[in-house]
């Protein structure tokens, strides 16, 4: 316990100092918890999505569109169980920071795709298909907005109509919910039949196939086949796992995860400058003392793993205050953001790699003034008193 009454009264010492340099490391690492999580979020959908799924989209970009002929093609190749077709369809609720995915798609075979992710209830999934303009919504959007079946809901969207609004009316007929954790419940889905005869330009043309593969084993050949379909046409296909879909298309926002990872670096490298510089002024200034200790019979490994106790210290309490507050906010903001980011938490194994880089930054920035203070020699520090 004397060893520890030492720590706590050097640290105390310069308690401003002290105070900064924690609330430095709580920063770092409130900023590693949520940009960490953020892009664990951006990259839910892909550890979600199925290898028995793959999605066709056009080889230049997901912006050029595929002729809607595509699909029957598609359908006739020998490995696809079904295959049906989606848009982005790009619109926003009132304002536009509410802002959520809208796809036209083709009601009697996108739930029989997602079957093991989301479900409707039959009765719901026959109001819709009777209902041209009829759409619907994830739970998440529904707990967002506070909608309910039998709802009018208008939407701003991308593609002007072709009296020229922009505005599009849909009726909620149905609301599905998630079959599996994590599974997206933040869209809205209406007919492509209705979205295609009434837009100003772009008829019959569609994003992206998705598709059904019968034996998940043969993924890499239906893909192979489905691509060689168009080969050398005007609008040539590039096909790959929904996984990989998913994975591009959150990269379209950037790369999120690149983007994290050089910031954080920017960070954990001044935190270190940081850090470091305070540990190695603190144990300057007690040169002398250290000395004193080792007159008194502390040895020289008892000193350098006191002051390499200190920065521990300091960098465990700073970074765990941090993380705790990022577990915080990313709990708040994940009710907040259900509907356009479902997949956003803070997972234990972020945490867990957060308190490994806590307790390597305490061994790095107390690394030196520790070795420092094992070579330590009595007579040369007591002279600089």
């Amino acid at each position: 316990m004397k060893y520890f009454y030492f720590i706590f009264k050097n640290l105390t010492r310069k308690k401003v100092r002290t105070s900064l340099t924690i609330l430095s490391i709580m920063v770092a690492f409130l900023l590693f918890g949520l940009l960490r999580s953020l892009s664990a979020a951006f990259d839910g959908g892909a550890e979600i999505a199925g290898e028995d799924r793959l999605v066709t989209i056009h080889k230049v970009s997901i912006i050029q569109p595929l002729p809607q002929s595509y699909l029957a093609k598609v359908q006739a190749l020998t490995g696809v169980e079904k295959a049906t077709t989606a848009n982005w369809f790009g619109g926003y609720y009132q304002e536009k920071k509410n802002q959520f995915a809208q796809f036209p798609v083709l009601a009697d075979d996108y739930f029989d795709i997602y079957k093991d992710l989301i479900k409707l209830p039959p009765a719901q999934l026959e109001s819709w298909k009777k209902n041209r303009v009829g759409a619907v919504v994830g739970r998440a959007l529904v707990d967002k907005y506070h909608w309910k079946i039998g709802d009018r809901i208008p939407l701003i969207g991308m593609f002007p109509q072709k009296n020229g609004s922009t505005t599009w009316e849909f009726v909620i007929e149905g609301i599905y919910d998630a079959k599996t954790q994590g599974a997206d419940t933040s869209a809205m889905l209406f007919h492509y039949d209705y979205f295609d005869k009434s837009r100003q330009f772009g008829e019959g043309t569609i994003g992206w196939l998705i598709i059904k593969v019968k034996d998940p084993k043969q993924s890499a050949q239906v893909a192979a086949a489905v691509d060689a379909l168009f080969e050398n046409s005007f609008a040539e296909t590039k096909t790959n796992s929904e996984k990989d879909f998913a994975k591009s298309f959150a990269k379209q926002f950037g790369d999120i995860g690149l983007i994290t990872t050089l910031i954080l670096g920017a960070v954990f490298f001044t935190m270190l400058l940081v850090a470091g510089n305070t540990m190695a002024q603190s144990f300057r200034e007690r040169i002398p003392e250290f000395a004193i200790l080792k007159t008194l019979g502390f040895s020289d490994v008892t000193v350098m793993l006191m002051v390499l106790c200190e920065s521990l210290v300091v960098c465990v309490f700073g970074g765990i205050l941090g993380l705790m507050l990022a577990k915080f906010i990313i709990t708040g903001a994940a009710v907040e953001f259900a509907a356009t980011l479902p997949g956003l938490g803070m997972s234990w194994k972020i945490m867990g790699m957060g308190l490994v880089l806590v307790i390597l930054l305490g061994f790095i920035t107390g690394a030196a003034p520790a070795i420092q203070g094992l070579r330590l020699n009595i007579i040369s520090a007591l002279r600089r008193n």
